[in-house]
């Protein structure tokens, strides 16, 4: 029987993944923000079922909850930051306010989250932290540059934790899904405020079609997104990224591909700029 912290678990793939590992007789503490929807996940197994009512953009309440959590359960063997939402739109469309309002859910909460959670894990030389970014953390997608920027900062932060923590013996994976029959393309989603003309029938605006377009027609099914989380968690060596769904793994190596050819051709400029002859790296 392990332990869980969640964050977000009233729907989507938390809760999914706070079902699976309550079935198997898991302790799951979650995070919500509606106190009807912290009644109806600690229903799903009274006792082991403990709800959280806070925003992860609130960084005490995030800090409280993981020691709340890691006392009551009697340590946490796995973090899972699942919390978080999507914003559509150019770059040019966002404002700062709604760009620092995205950050502070997709990346300052994980954060938060983490660093209350580490001393626990360091002392036991133990745990497993696990992040739900997205293949948008790999391959950028026009008109999602904000929400995208975001899981690319979360991909970058948590890759080099992952070698900071290894000493400790502490696992870190970041989860990259593709698109799942959730209810991201609905109350997980916004818009910007600011719409401009000029980028109508352009890549600027069509995420906005697309999204819409496919909510309740993903490949993704979130019980089997759950499942293959599970699979990994507790590994002795699991992946520091996981890719999630055929549409994931597709654009996340037809980027590599593109980005492995524009190495390939610009490596001669790539190689100018050093002093004297260019030192080659095994």
């Amino acid at each position: 029987m392990a332990n869980w912290l969640i964050t977000g678990v009233s729907g989507g793939l938390g809760k999914a993944l706070a079902e699976a590992a309550l079935a198997r007789g898991d302790k799951v503490a979650g995070t919500v923000r509606k106190a009807a929807d912290l009644a109806a996940f600690e229903a799903v197994a009274p006792g082991r079922a403990r709800g959280f009512l806070l925003d992860v953009s609130d960084e005490a309440a995030v800090r409280a909850a993981v020691d709340t959590a890691e006392t009551e359960l009697g340590g946490l063997d796995f973090l899972v930051n699942n919390a978080g939402y999507g914003l559509i739109g150019a770059v040019e469309e966002a404002s700062l306010s709604e760009i620092r309002a995205q950050f502070e859910v997709n990346v300052f909460g994980p954060i938060a989250a983490i660093q209350a959670v580490l001393p626990y894990f360091r002392k036991r030389r133990a745990g497993h932290i696990i992040n739900v970014t997205s293949v948008s953390g790999i391959a950028a997608w026009a008109g999602t540059g904000i929400y995208t920027g975001s899981k690319f900062a979360l991909e970058g932060v948590t890759q080099t934790l992952a070698q900071e923590v290894a000493a400790f013996g502490i696992k870190v994976t970041n989860v990259e899904p593709g698109g799942m029959r959730t209810d991201y393309a609905g109350r997980s989603l916004t818009t910007t405020q600011a719409s401009i003309a000029e980028y109508d029938d352009t890549p600027g605006h069509a995420a906005k079609i697309i999204l819409g377009g496919h909510a309740g027609h993903e490949s993704g099914d979130p019980a089997k997104c759950a499942q293959a989380i599970l699979r990994i968690a507790g590994a002795e060596n699991p992946p520091l990224q996981l890719l999630l769904g055929a549409d994931a793994l597709f654009y996340a190596t037809q980027h590599l591909a593109r980005f492995q050819a524009e190495v390939g051709k610009w490596a001669p400029v790539t190689l100018s700029t050093s002093y004297g002859e260019p030192e080659v790296h095994p």
